[in-house]
């Protein structure tokens, strides 16, 4: 083996004959091979970063798997279901589960700031407390993300830079969100936090906040708040307790015992006053508390002025806090301050499902099919049926678009390699040919067929190991060009992406070029044999 290595190293390179034709050739070949590596590398990072970037993207906005209701076509605007300890705990002591978090959504429409006053539609994500937000830290252009930590429910908002970019959006402005229920509801918000992950799709779509805000908003279970009426009452201000749900079978305690009335009337006041309600439901000859409301009204003084009317002057987004204004004489008017306490309800106790995060993307399907046998069409505690999808599920088209990618993939590496092999089997048989003399001198003294072609492909070994030298040293500053300076840019509203993503493992590095090279090795091996057919006696006449 040493004697064919330094015959293919030394002796034939350096023979003059033919070299003039073959050394075009075979420059020709080892441009080839480094275009095929090149290429083949590029399409592999380019094609992994995007798929990749788009499945983080993707699962950051939601996650790879959900339960929800098992009646819901659509896991955006869906039926609830009811937390449950069951669900939780399968969750929770599930080995490729890394977390879940519960969430609500609500379609609404935000209004925008500018003189059109453009209404631009989208889903509200309620998140609590406990959700992960690393995805949104990570893209986070300005502002904070909120903790939902607080007591009361928060009505900080979170929006892409597109949704403020089109709304005329800047960092704390209030925000004008209107709902359709039975009636349609306004609510504001405060916008706290502005993110761009450049991925269009979600971008426009979506708006975070707090999940207590979406669950009274879509009149899951019972909540409300205790308000005070806008008109007299036989001479008393009505305090009203404002329900929205199901409040059939419910029962109320204002401090005088269990009744059937939702409000009470207060005389005109002179001094403060603190009020206390209490809910019960009556279940099976059995009552139980659900909830408790409080109001609070401060009198502050008797002014003159006042348009002759009762009026609320709001002092927070949510309407707890507010002065009353309330008429004593056409000119002259009393004003309160009126904090209201909202009890908790039984909002909170209802979800638009589970968003579940796996430990290994790759065992999404995996996991989902153990846990379709541990819950799902099991009734839990409360009853309910539920099921677990996928997010393959809930965005088949865009999965079934990446699918596409890989078989370009395998077109584009098989082309690439075909032409690489055309290549170096045409260096190889012209170098052959214009080698003849060498081969049957060689012959004549004793040399087989199999040390000759061993010869030929060392020298083959040579040119493939050269052309990978110069396509990976191409290909990897291309790589590192594009991965820390993002010039290749791309369409957003096409592709998902503002920047052509890349990402290339050490494994696809050397599979690729370990490959390469062996596919051409053995290609190279059939036209090896043609030396088999050069005849001695007639190339050392013909030289």
């Amino acid at each position: 083996m040493a004697f064919e290595f330094f015959i293919a190293k030394r002796i034939l390179p350096n023979r003059t004959q033919g070299i003039k034709v073959s050394r075009p050739i075979l420059r020709i070949a080892v441009i080839s091979i480094s275009l095929s590596i090149v290429v083949n590398l590029l399409t592999f990072s380019v094609v992994t970063g995007f798929k990749n970037e788009i499945r983080r993207k993707v699962t950051g906005f939601s996650a790879p798997l959900f339960i929800q209701n098992r009646n819901n076509a659509d896991f955006y605007e869906s039926d609830p279901i009811q937390r449950s300890k069951a669900v939780e705990t399968v969750l929770s002591n599930h080995s490729d589960v890394q977390g879940y978090n519960p969430i609500a959504y609500k379609p609404g429409m935000l209004q925008a700031k500018n003189a059109t006053q453009e209404v631009f539609g989208l889903v509200f994500k309620g998140i609590d407390e406990n959700y992960d937000r690393s995805f949104l830290l990570e893209h986070l252009k300005q502002g904070r993300i909120p903790a939902f930590n607080a007591v009361d429910p928060s009505d900080e908002l979170v929006l892409s830079s597109k949704i403020c970019d089109r709304l005329n959006l800047k960092l704390n402005d209030e925000v004008s969100a209107l709902f359709v229920k039975n009636a349609p509801v306004m609510r504001n918000f405060k916008l706290v936090g502005i993110y761009s992950t450049g991925f269009e799709d979600y971008d426009t779509k979506l708006a975070l906040c707090d999940i207590r805000v979406i669950q009274k908003l879509n009149d899951w279970g019972i909540s409300g708040q205790l308000e005070l009426g806008d008109s007299l009452v036989s001479g008393g201000i009505p305090v009203i307790l404002n329900l929205q749900g199901n409040s059939e079978a419910l029962l109320f305690d204002w401090g005088k015992g269990l009744g059937g009335y939702r409000g009470q009337l207060i005389s005109p006041l002179t001094q403060d006053t603190l009020l206390h309600v209490s809910i019960y439901r009556e279940e099976t000859g059995r009552l139980t508390k659900i909830d408790e409301h409080s109001i609070q009204i401060k009198k502050i003084h008797e002014r003159n002025g006042g348009n002759g009317t009762f009026y609320k002057e709001g002092l927070n987004p949510s309407g707890t806090r507010y002065y009353y204004h309330l008429p004593i004489t056409p000119t002259k008017e009393r004003l309160f301050y009126v904090e209201s306490h909202p009890g908790m309800g039984t909002s909170s106790h209802y979800l638009s499902g589970y968003e579940i995060r796996t430990k290994d993307w790759y065992l999404v399907k995996k996991t989902m099919k153990s846990l379709k046998k541990k819950i799902q069409l099991i009734p839990t505690e409360h009853g309910e049926l539920v099921k677990v999808s996928s997010i393959f599920d809930l965005e088949q088209d865009l999965f079934k678009w990446l699918a596409f990618l890989d078989i370009n993939v395998q077109i584009i590496v098989t082309l690439m390699l075909l032409i690489a092999i055309i290549n170096m089997g045409s260096a190889l048989l012209i170098l052959i040919i214009v080698r003849s003399n060498f081969i049957g001198l060689m012959k004549t003294m004793g040399a087989s067929n199999r040390s000759l072609r061993k010869i030929f492909l060392i020298q083959a070994r040579y040119l493939i190991a050269r052309g990978l030298l110069y396509g990976n040293a191409v290909a990897l500053a291309i790589y590192f060009l594009q991965k820390y300076t993002g010039i290749l840019k791309l369409n957003p509203e096409v592709y998902y992406l503002s920047v052509v993503p890349m990402e290339l493992t050490w494994t696809t590095f050397f599979a690729l070029n370990i490959g390469s090279f062996a596919v051409c090795m053995a290609a190279l091996m059939v036209p090896s044999y043609i030396i088999s057919r050069v005849n001695p006696i007639k190339t050392i006449r013909f030289n």
